[in-house]
């Protein structure tokens, strides 16, 4: 259910700040990491510095409640009580496309009136016939390779301004997917063939996610190439990668300037090679969410910042079995100049 938007915008027109988060497994009871009033009280802070104006969170959980019928939001409702986001607009999407999903469920909020919303899984790329490598259990019949989850596009209205698309992504982790037969626990394999497949389904599902987004990106830009495009998300991909590349779809690498209009712009390239990232694994600093600008949006693009100050090191995390009250992932923050009429 969308949530009424803010009646009063405050500068209106003027700079609008988009931000990604992925917040990692927002949850409320025994399927909670950390309890929810600690991590609220941890979040709150991280997601009221970002003073964004259209956030997009990955990995919000939802939850059964009593006498309502689907999944709720209730730990996001939690965590955004007393903050400028509880009157927000709302979409949500998940792998059901109607119905809130148990977890990693895809939300973007609006201080301005969102006008529509669109999940898209699989409308461009079907699902993929999976490889058979491993040969420990020939008798399993080999499950179709699919989408961990949607991309959500939302059209948001800015008054006194241009309409802004905004495409929320969370890509494929570069963890090894679940391979029938080959595993003895949640991260230990049988054998290094199946754990190599497991790791090949993973880039396949990336990637082919990244055709997608670049599909769903074409068909966008079709009809309007000055369209006013923002892609914000856990890429779970640096700069380069084979997934960010076919997202971004760089001039040099289609050959020809006559496409470069369809072009996206890494945002984040803008940020210091000190400070250029959003997650620690082992001490080495990664930049895997990102916010990627069509053309004519770049031309209202301010600024960029990653607010990584608080980030601990997920492999050392992961190795206490210790989650993080916050996340293990940096939020990402960008200003546009929306004024005019677009």
């Amino acid at each position: 259910m969308p949530v009424k938007p803010n009646s009063e915008p405050g500068v209106l027109g003027l700079l609008m700040r988009v931000a990604t988060f992925n917040i990692e497994s927002l949850d409320v009871g025994p399927k909670a990491h950390v309890d929810l009033e600690t991590r609220a009280g941890v979040l709150r802070p991280v997601l009221e510095r970002l003073a964004a104006d259209a956030l997009c969170l990955q990995e919000v959980n939802g939850q059964r409640v009593s006498g309502r019928s689907g999944r709720q939001l209730v730990a996001l409702d939690r965590v955004l009580a007393g903050t400028r986001y509880q009157e927000y607009a709302r979409a949500t999407s998940s792998p059901g496309g109607s119905d809130i999903a148990d977890v990693h469920n895809l939300v973007t909020l609006s201080r301005f009136p969102i006008v529509s919303q669109r999940a898209v899984l699989h409308d461009f790329v079907p699902a993929l016939a999976p490889p058979r490598i491993a040969k420990s259990s020939p008798d399993l019949k080999p499950q179709e390779i699919r989408f961990d989850r949607p991309l959500l596009l939302t059209e948001i209205e800015v008054p006194g301004g241009p309409r802004l698309s905004v495409i929320n992504a969370h890509l494929r982790a570069p963890l090894a997917s679940p391979v029938a037969g080959q595993k003895s626990g949640p991260f230990a394999w049988r054998s290094v063939g199946g754990w190599a497949e497991g790791f090949l389904l993973s880039a396949v599902k990336r990637d082919a996610q990244a055709l997608e987004l670049r599909l769903l990106l074409e068909e966008l830009l079709q009809g309007d190439a000055g369209r006013l495009i923002a892609v914000a998300g856990d890429f779970n991909a640096p700069d380069p990668s084979t997934a960010l590349l076919i997202a971004v779809a760089p001039e040099e690498d289609l050959g020809t300037s006559e496409l470069a209009a369809h072009s996206l712009v890494v945002l984040d390239r803008a940020i210091s090679a000190d400070r250029r990232w959003s997650i620690l694994h082992h001490g080495r600093p990664q930049m895997v969410d990102h916010i990627l600008a069509s053309r004519a949006l770049y031309g209202r693009f301010r600024s960029v910042e990653v607010h990584n100050e608080w980030l601990g090191d997920e492999a050392l995390g992961f190795g206490k079995a210790l989650h993080s009250a916050a996340s293990y992932h940096a939020p990402v923050v960008a200003e546009f100049d929306m004024r005019g009429v677009g």
